[in-house]
């Protein structure tokens, strides 16, 4: 890209710069929830790309001082000095432009917020079950090595081991933005412990990943949602049996994409606090009805990005683990991982990059840059 023409980009975002840092100190702005949240969003993207854009232009300026001194100057160790100051400044020039054009452009508005993860047996039977129990396993292990924290909210257990479904949340820095990747069908390729003739079985399991919706994200009437109580079942000693601490939430609620209305349904047995189940039952309920709400906006954008890896369908097929050969496929951008013990223990860091390079890209395209 022309130099002036991406400074020019960044000298327009100058005034809204500062016009931003003068809203989030009016009290006005501040008593409005959603707007000053927003607001504190774009002002932290902004300062990034105006910090991005000093440094920049700090380059430029030490370029053109750098040759003026190689020109102009007799002395040999100052000649020398800008030699190397020109050097490193033209290296970094197109790396800042690189970086820059990112932040130039729009970020998915989601990537910030916490999530909700659904994983699911599909295809299989019991091995599915299984395979939905290892894909848990190594999701907790990524988290942990991120430093989120990871809370079960419900789970059913497969028959033989593993889950037919388990639903967590996740909490952290940037959690969606780096686990939103991962939603889609999960193919496992390998023999079943029940496998007496040594053959090779294919099951599946489904994981969704849903950005925790705020409170003022979606509009819930709290006096319309029906409760219930009821004993949790499981580990947790005495008191799970005794206590009715598990909770379900029904509502009814208008999808306004369809105009149909639905009846949700949402179970919490997560702590032995009755109050807090349902606190966690109502956030839930929030983040399945922004969900919703949101289909469309994610469906319109996978319908432009023909390698988009973090939304649209959840029924398409992404990766495929092969335990005979030990490989792990990602079907969307063609990546080959060869040491699959690894990637179940958590590694999914250097995917979870070559799929963002591959978004990256497409958003650049997009935005012209």
């Amino acid at each position: 890209m022309a130099e002036n023409t991406l400074l020019d980009k960044l000298e327009g975002l100058v005034s809204r710069f500062e016009e931003v840092a003068t809203l989030i100190t009016d009290p006005n702005v501040i008593s409005d929830q959603k707007r000053y949240v927003k607001l504190t969003k774009e002002y932290k993207d902004l300062n990034n790309i105006m910090n991005a854009r000093k440094e920049y232009l700090d380059c430029m300026k030490s370029i053109t001082d750098a040759k003026e001194i190689l020109a102009t100057e007799e002395d040999q160790e100052l000649k020398d000095m800008a030699r190397e100051e020109l050097s490193a400044a033209e290296k970094r020039i197109p790396q800042l432009e690189e970086e820059i054009k990112l932040l130039l452009v729009p970020a998915d508005p989601e990537d910030d917020k916490n999530v909700i993860m659904e994983i699911r047996g599909g295809t299989g039977g019991d091995e599915a079950a299984l395979f939905a129990g290892d894909l848990f396993k190594m999701y907790s292990k990524y988290c942990e090595m991120k430093g989120w924290k990871i809370a079960i909210s419900s789970f059913s257990e497969g028959a033989a081991g593993g889950f037919k479904e388990i639903i967590f949340s996740v909490t952290g820095e940037k959690v969606y933005g780096t686990l939103k990747y991962e939603s889609g069908v999960h193919r496992v390729q390998r023999v079943p412990a029940t496998e007496t003739q040594g053959r090779v079985h294919t099951s599946a399991a489904t994981v969704a990943v849903l950005p925790e919706a705020q409170e003022f994200d979606v509009e819930i009437n709290e006096g319309e949602i029906k409760w219930d109580t009821f004993r949790s079942s499981g580990a947790g000693g005495q008191n799970v049996n005794k206590v009715e601490s598990g909770v379900r939430a029904r509502y009814m609620w208008k999808n306004p994409n369809t105009g149909e209305v639905e009846e949700i349904l949402i179970e919490c047995t997560e702590t032995r606090d009755q109050p807090k189940n349902k606190e966690r039952a109502l956030a839930r309920l929030r983040t399945f009805i922004y969900d919703k709400e949101h289909q469309k906006y994610i469906d319109d954008i996978a319908s432009k990005r023909k390698t988009m890896v973090s939304t649209g369908d959840r029924s398409a097929k992404i990766r495929t683990y092969n335990y005979p050969q030990s490989r792990i496929t990602d079907h969307r951008i063609g990546y080959n991982m060869q040491n699959l013990p690894s990637f179940m223990e958590g590694n999914i860091q250097e995917c979870i990059d070559q799929l963002i390079v591959a978004e990256n890209a497409e958003r650049m395209k997009e935005s012209e840059l």
